[in-house]
């Protein structure tokens, strides 16, 4: 029997640059002026504003896509990977500029769309087309926060069309 070669193992302690980096921003002992804070604020008010206009856009941008699944079937799994990374993108903004119904409805087109089966039917392309009127129904009416009755209602219609789409290719 060989005698076995001893196994050297190595610890790196790196030392935290973060912390280092923070260490003058504890509560109580902010470094930040009360001008940059409201230059801050400011700035954010003024992109929460802009965000429909901007949003709306990518909307257009996922109709295109839409567009495209129906008019060539053969390209439904390249439009679906384009609308898989406008939904991403949608997806985290949403609830940072008070609309969290478009981050809802993107996360949902998000995961719907990253499930790439080997054959995209219709009826999933007329889930993203749902998706696509839930959103463009919150940027028209400018539903922000939770919307209230109405964004109940886009919710609740939104998962009732995926729920009969699912049903219906569980038949197929």
């Amino acid at each position: 029997m060989a005698s076995k070669k001893p196994v050297i193992v190595r610890f790196y302690r790196f030392q935290n640059r973060l912390k280092e980096k923070t260490a003058g921003l504890a509560p109580g002992n902010t470094s930040i002026s009360p001008e940059a804070l409201e230059k801050a604020e400011q700035a954010l008010t003024k992109m929460s504003e802009d965000y429909p206009d901007w949003v709306s856009g990518l909307i257009v941008k996922l109709q295109e896509q839409h567009g495209r699944c129906v008019d060539t079937p053969e390209m439904r799994r390249d439009c679906f990977e384009e609308i898989n990374h406008m939904a991403h993108d949608m997806k985290g903004q949403g609830g940072t500029f008070g609309y969290p119904l478009i981050t809802s409805f993107a996360d949902s087109l998000y995961g719907f769309t990253a499930k790439r089966p080997s054959e995209i039917t219709d009826n999933q392309i007329e889930l993203v087309k749902g998706h696509l009127d839930a959103m463009r129904a919150v940027i028209r009416g400018r539903v922000s926060g939770s919307g209230g009755e109405i964004g109940k209602k886009l919710t609740e219609g939104l998962n009732q069309a995926i729920s009969k789409y699912e049903k219906e290719e569980d038949v197929k």
